[in-house]
């Protein structure tokens, strides 16, 4: 792993002029948070040594380098999932590369299926917790005490003392949000009522299909995470509707401007 890991970067300092502070995810519908990001250097995945391919509509596929929040950044345009076929390995890969170029924290966004009954469509949740239903880990396997430990702690997945920032910065803007556990499952079919209703006894807000195997992943190399999830649809009873894919990226696009600006303030008041 550490040889890929070495591969990819080598190949991308070559290609950049100075090494990213902080690592940012941009999930699906949430891509355009790249234009308030000043840009310097944009890398498709498909030109860097050991790199997947995202498959999954409104995932571009590239890494983009440059700075938000006074802040140097490298941003995945597209991430990865397990139900496209990739190895956990493969899945969180990026993540090993973006470490090894120098991040000191990892923000996560996604679109989720709101569980509790007082989210509504176009909320944003900043996770506290998460329940691991994908039936896997990315860190199953041989371990390579140089990246990281045998057995990590999760006691902290996400960091409080960036998630307490977050509230105070949504709350001195008057943006709205709300905060929960975000469950993940492999996916790609979206649930069904009674697994929305189990999801949610068991103790989720939102139910996804991405993010866990990332923040694992930051976990075990020490990297503090921030996620954000935005509620594209409802879980609810009596709320269900049927859901596309577009249903999803729409919704995630119109809640967008405002994890833009949580993210850019959080980058402009923290210390990196």
């Amino acid at each position: 792993m550490l040889e890929r890991i070495n591969e990819s970067v080598a190949y991308i300092r070559r290609h950049i002029a100075e090494n990213p502070e902080a690592g940012i995810i941009l999930g699906t519908g949430l891509g355009g948070l790249t234009s308030e990001i000043k840009i310097e250097k944009e890398l498709p995945y498909s030109e860097i040594p050991n790199f997947p391919v995202s498959t999954v509509e409104g995932h571009k596929g590239q890494l983009i380098f440059g700075k938000l929040g006074g802040k140097r950044i490298v941003a995945m345009q597209g991430r990865f999932h397990f139900y496209e076929g990739w190895t956990m390995q493969e899945i969180v890969f990026p993540i090993r590369v973006m470490k090894a170029l120098g991040i000191k924290i990892l923000f996560v966004s996604n679109a989720s299926g709101g569980l509790n009954p007082g989210f509504e469509v176009g909320d944003i949740m900043f996770i506290t917790d998460h329940i691991n239903l994908m039936g896997t880990n990315p860190l199953i396997g041989k371990n390579d005490d140089k990246i990281g430990p045998r057995f990590p702690d999760m006691s902290e997945a996400y960091d409080r003392v960036i998630l307490d920032k977050a509230c105070d910065i949504a709350s001195r803007a008057g943006i709205p949000f709300r905060t929960g556990v975000y469950a993940a499952v492999t996916g790609p079919t979206f649930e069904t009522p009674a697994e929305y209703r189990y999801i949610h006894i068991i103790g989720a807000d939102a139910v996804g299909m991405s993010t866990v195997p990332e923040v694992i992943v930051a976990r075990h190399m020490n990297v503090p995470v921030f996620a954000v999830s935005v509620i594209s649809d409802l879980g609810v009873p009596g709320k269900i509707v049927e859901v596309s894919h577009k249903i999803v990226i729409d919704a995630a696009s119109k809640a967008e401007p405002r994890m833009t600006r949580i993210i850019s303030e959080l980058l402009k008041e923290i210390s990196l």
